[in-house]
């Protein structure tokens, strides 16, 4: 299950990130907001943490205007290992090393159509479970 949330900034890519989940049929919880009135970023991060640490597969995407706020807020949860990214490659990347758990992008930093190919990409990509990757992340979490 994908945990999906986002502030204001982020709401219009976070449609897009739901329409495209509905139309290729990927079960998702849509944390909020439900609209461009102003909110606060760190209520959202919060949620979709919550939920990514209380559910053992669930992976999280989470959106603000630069996606930089919403990322220090999911990383104050400890067992989140949450990646702002703007490219395929460091989607990519962020899970096979890190294991991240949570997607961050910005909805006024990359356009709708890349950002789906990143969000899918981090989605379908998993941890290489290679013995330093496993010994990196246990360092980050100790």
């Amino acid at each position: 299950m994908i945990a999906i949330g986002c502030d204001h900034g982020g709401y219009a890519l976070k449609q897009e990130i739901i329409k495209d989940f509905d139309e290729k049929g990927i079960s998702y919880i849509d944390f909020g907001t439900h609209d461009e009135a102003s909110v606060d970023y760190p209520d959202y991060a919060k949620q979709v943490c919550h939920y990514v640490l209380e559910h053992e597969k669930a992976q999280g995407i989470l959106i603000c205007g630069t996606g930089i706020g919403i990322s220090i807020a999911a990383n104050r949860h400890v067992g989140i290992r949450a990646a702002l990214c703007h490219d395929c490659f460091s989607a990519e990347a962020t899970k096979l090393h890190n294991d991240a758990n949570v997607l961050c992008l910005g909805g006024r930093v990359v356009g709708p159509g890349l950002a789906l190919k990143i969000v899918d990409t981090f989605i379908h990509t998993d941890f290489s479970n290679e013995e330093r990757h496993r010994r990196r992340v246990e360092k980050i979490e100790d």
